[in-house]
């Protein structure tokens, strides 16, 4: 029995993560555009309990972001079933919560990171380049999470190389962060073969 196309590529969620002003929702839109896939924004997904909270400049308790991360989950795990690519932009600060993303892939072991159809590129920044872009975003009125709030994602973001997730400077331009992320996981994109070299 030949193994169907969508079979042979079953479609991969790049979640571009990190903490607030490190570019990810900028660069997860733009990844998706140049893979000709949907985008999902975790943001949009979180309560509006949970925004205002923000507002406030309270930092999210781990109950808080439960059942935001399964709506986040839900939403790629609907891509991946269809056998499609999609970009997300996530904070995805701790490896629990990166997990309960991975079951977005329903094969997902606990542990087997490498075998996941749900892979991680972490954008990363000096803390004051970020506390400037957050400044100015929370001043223009652009977004709901304030500078206050900056220190407790830093504090919270932790990565266990065991993991493989990818590191990119956010410094850099978006255009060349994106052709990075491509290169990257080219071979495993179900559009693969359409994704310019």
């Amino acid at each position: 029995m030949a193994v169907s196309d969508s079979l042979a590529h079953p479609g991969l969620a790049i979640v571009v993560m990190g903490v607030s002003g490190c570019g990810k929702s900028t660069v997860a839109a733009m990844l998706a555009e140049a893979l000709g896939c949907s985008f999902i924004e975790a943001d949009d997904y979180h309560s509006e309990a949970n925004k205002a909270k923000m507002s406030a400049g309270v930092p999210l308790s781990d109950a808080d972001r439960a059942p935001w991360l399964e709506s986040v989950r839900d939403a790629i795990r609907g891509r991946l079933d269809g056998g499609e690519d999609v970009a997300v932009s996530c904070s995805a600060l701790r490896l629990g919560y990166r997990d309960v993303l991975r079951a977005a892939d329903r094969a997902y072991e606990p542990g087997r990171y490498a075998a996941c159809r749900v892979r991680f590129v972490c954008l990363r920044a000096p803390a004051e380049v970020l506390a400037e872009r957050v400044l100015r975003r929370s001043v223009e009125g652009e977004h709901f999470m304030p500078a206050s709030l900056l220190r407790s994602q830093l504090d919270l973001l932790r990565v266990d190389p065991a993991e493989g997730v990818a590191e990119a400077d956010a410094t850099a331009r978006p255009d060349d962060i994106v052709r990075d992320t491509v290169a990257l996981f080219r071979d495993e994109l179900a559009v693969s073969s359409g994704v310019p070299a």
